[in-house]
């Protein structure tokens, strides 16, 4: 029963992440959940469209059209790599990302912080673990579901 009751917040959570990014995607000029990528460039810097592929799991293709999304409203630019011209390097303008992305998280990550901030230590390590755990599954699963 336990499981149960974990299990179907853990979905719901999931969801309703999934219609919060949306909105904020459709605020930012985006369709879908593209403004998520550009949270792979703000963690990693400048990269290859392969590297992007990847990390995200899109197909070369779909990062492709993503790039070009965020080459429009400049986010990124392309850039050819000094040390092998066919290879494409993707620039992030981290200035122009956080500018376009923070006003829309700015409430929601103040709420976060006061919610988390209503835990005690002991608490916040045991949602710690959860989450540490539950990331760990998913990405085994990811890895497996690719063939990886």
């Amino acid at each position: 029963m336990k499981n149960d009751v974990v299990r179907k917040l853990s979905q719901q959570y999931a969801y309703t992440s999934i219609q919060m990014h949306e909105a904020v995607a459709r605020k930012a000029g985006f369709s879908g959940t593209d403004h998520k990528y550009l949270g792979f460039f703000i963690q990693k810097g400048a990269m290859t469209a392969g590297e992007l592929a990847t990390l995200s799991g899109l197909t070369t293709g779909a990062v492709t059209g993503l790039i070009d999304r965020f080459e429009k409203k400049k986010l990124v630019k392309r850039r050819l790599a000094e040390d092998d011209r066919r290879k494409v390097i993707i620039e992030p303008d981290t200035s122009a990302i956080m500018a376009l992305l923070a006003p829309l998280y700015k409430e929601f990550r103040n709420k976060s912080d006061e919610l988390i901030a209503s835990f005690s230590n002991e608490e916040v390590k045991i949602i710690e673990a959860y989450f540490l755990k539950a990331i760990e599954l998913m990405s085994e699963t990811t890895n497996k579901l690719n063939d990886k």
